[in-house]
């Protein structure tokens, strides 16, 4: 807010002046009527002009009417002769020259203006920061004191290793006298990896809040900006800052953003970002011995760093901060629910189990949705129905009620669903159904959702051959039981070709290609990813025909499965049509041979608005959760 006044301010103050030059300068007439000089000539000599006032080329008169006009007059010699003979009485003024001063400032005022809309314009450029507009090498980091950090490792769960990793940090902050002893050094530079969300901005805040020091955090795109060598001041001023608040911590995030490979550019030493690097890298290798100032980074991608970042002395230490597993996902849990008033119902360690991949900052956004459900059916405590559908959102997107899908596009929704679940059900690997709708979520018509029963850590062949079959079920069940075939299948088709082909080409899963990869390698450049070709034409024909063999058979073995079970597929198919979603327990009992019971009582906010008429468009499935990778 003050800001905008603060700019109208200086608005109004340029208008004003402009103004008062235009007032000063511009010409004074108030009343008087313009005539033309040919005609004020033939005026006097017909002697209707009592007056004329010459001042300078400007001559204002008075007619015998007494109405009062101005001209311009040209150089003419003969003019107050004229006025003379015609009875005319003629005055002169002098001619009004400006003053020194005005004269100064009207011919340096657009050069004032000029200057002042430059500084105007380059303090909104450095976010008007401290030292005014020229304040461009001033570091932007910004500093929490010990006692505004109030954030400990209480508040951070689920990475119990990584905890450990950095409490000799605290020690070290605390009594550096106790490694001194010994001729240790603590690492200069801490690199915290791992996927987004996983709390590495948390885990470094905690780190100064438990050693009570001053916490200096800054993005790494706030060291770069358009003007050469103002990225390594910043750097430069940083530091000093840091130094002279010692012991203390400086935490970059996003440090990727500045600390790339050298040399991917155009434009070679004089690069802005490589200079702002290099400044970082004497920085960091040119620390006092013992100065207590550590430097704590967090990227989520550690492949694309700069070598000279990574070498002791500098980054010293990499902290992994992985995804959380099952226990992990419970601490976390618990310590965002402490923030909720929850029913007795709810389970974190239930939540848990069914969040497989979920990071810190999901199972974050988890709690808040499922306190959004509940206070939008008024209720006074979160329970666990209100986190089922929170969970239901995220994994799935949000329920269109009001789509439109016509009664047959519904029902081959229906049994390109059911086809997808039997075929899981039925194979031996797969992990278990645990939803299956026809509702339409996110951009799906239908979706059906396996859940792990335990974390995914590695991946196999059996595995993958089997989730190629379960994403060919949805159209070969729309081929036997709706006799054709619809465009909802196009993302399954995707994403069995990509498993197939990172099977043969990346994983040597090939009985007939062995154990070589044939994929491209791909390479970061400044265009983007670059992939070069590694294979033969020869060779490559030979890993399409093999893609092409597992596809086809993964394709005969789920058909083989749905045309066996046509019974199951039916009733699971009028299950669906009838409730439009069901559960893990209702999909045992159909593959049991039993009728599936009906859904459990809802309140009635909770339960979705049943539309026989609804309307369709490309029916596509969420992704299962991906095995992480080794």
């Amino acid at each position: 807010m003050n800001n905008i006044v603060k700019n109208i301010a200086i608005w109004l103050i340029v208008a004003l002046v402009l103004m008062t030059v235009f007032n000063q300068f511009g010409p004074k007439g108030g009343s008087e009527s313009q005539v033309v000089y040919s005609q004020f000539i033939t005026d006097v000599k017909d002697g209707r002009i009592a007056k004329v006032t010459i001042d300078g080329r400007v001559l204002r008169g008075v007619t015998n009417e007494g109405r009062k006009f101005n001209t311009y007059a040209p150089s003419d010699p003969w003019l107050v002769s004229d006025l003379l003979k015609n009875n005319v009485t003629v005055e002169a003024k002098p001619d009004e020259e400006p003053s020194v001063l005005m004269s100064i400032f009207v011919s340096w005022f657009p050069m004032l203006l000029l200057i002042g809309v430059w500084v105007f314009f380059m303090r909104q450029m450095q976010g008007g920061g401290k030292g005014g507009a020229f304040s461009f090498g001033k570091s932007k980091a910004r500093q929490l004191d010990e006692n505004s950090n109030h954030t400990t490792f209480a508040d951070v769960a689920g990475c119990d290793e990584a905890k450990e990793e950095v409490s000799e940090l605290v020690e070290f902050l605390r009594d550096p006298t106790k490694f001194q002893k010994l001729g240790g050094r603590i690492p200069r530079g801490v690199l915290m990896v791992g996927p987004p969300g996983t709390g590495k901005t948390l885990l470094a805040k905690a780190i100064a809040g438990e050693a009570k020091v001053p916490f200096f955090t800054i993005s790494g795109s706030d060291f770069v900006e358009m003007f050469v060598g103002v990225g390594a001041a910043r750097v430069r001023d940083m530091f000093e800052q840091a130094k002279k608040s010692s012991p203390c911590i400086i935490f970059i995030d996003e440090i990727d953003a500045v600390g790339r490979h050298r040399g991917a550019g155009t434009g070679g030493g004089n690069d802005e970002r490589e200079q702002t690097l290099n400044q970082m890298l004497v920085e960091m290798d040119g620390f006092e011995a013992n100065s207590g100032v550590i430097v704590i980074a967090a990227t989520n991608r550690a492949d694309v760093l700069d070598k000279a970042l990574l070498r002791p002395g500098r980054f010293d230490r990499q902290v992994m901060v992985g995804l959380p597993d099952i226990r992990g996902r419970e601490q976390i849990l618990k310590v965002h629910m402490r923030k909720v008033p929850l029913d007795a119902d709810v389970k974190a360690d239930i939540l848990a189990r069914g969040t497989p991949g979920f990071s810190g900052a999901d199972l974050a956004n988890l709690v808040n949705e499922a306190a959004l459900f509940a206070a939008r059916r008024n209720k006074r405590t979160v329970d666990m129905q209100d986190f089922e559908d929170a969970k239901d959102k995220i994994f799935m997107g949000p329920e269109r009620k009001s789509m439109i899908m016509r009664e047959e596009e519904r029902r081959n929704t229906a049994y390109h669903e059911s086809g997808h679940a039997v075929v899981a059900a039925l194979l031996p690997h797969a992990d278990p159904v645990h939803k299956v709708t026809i509702m339409p979520r996110g951009w799906a018509l239908g979706l059906t959702w396996q859940l792990p029963e335990h974390d995914r850590i590695s991946n196999y062949k059996d595995k993958m051959l089997e989730e190629i079959s379960i994403l060919f079920g949805g159209r070969i069940a729309e081929e036997i039981f709706m006799n054709q075939m619809s465009t909802g299948a196009s993302n399954d088709f995707e994403r069995a070709t990509k498993i197939a082909r990172d099977m043969v080409t990346k994983y040597g899963m090939s009985d007939s290609l062995g154990t070589m990869v044939y994929a491209g390698n791909e390479q970061d450049s400044m265009f983007g990813s670059m992939s070069s070709k590694t294979v033969s034409e020869a060779t490559q024909q030979k890993v399409d025909a093999e893609i092409r063999r597992i596809l086809d058979e993964q394709y005969g073995v789920a058909r083989t499965l749905l045309e066996d079970n046509r019974d199951k597929v039916e009733v699971m198919t009028a299950a669906l049509l009838e409730w439009e979603t069901i559960d893990a327990e209702q999909i045992d009992d159909i593959m049991a041979g039993k009728p599936p019971r009906p859904p459990k009582p809802v309140a009635s906010s909770n339960k979705p608005a049943a539309d026989n008429d609804k309307g369709g468009g490309t029916t596509t499935e969420p992704t299962p959760q991906p095995a992480a990778k080794t």
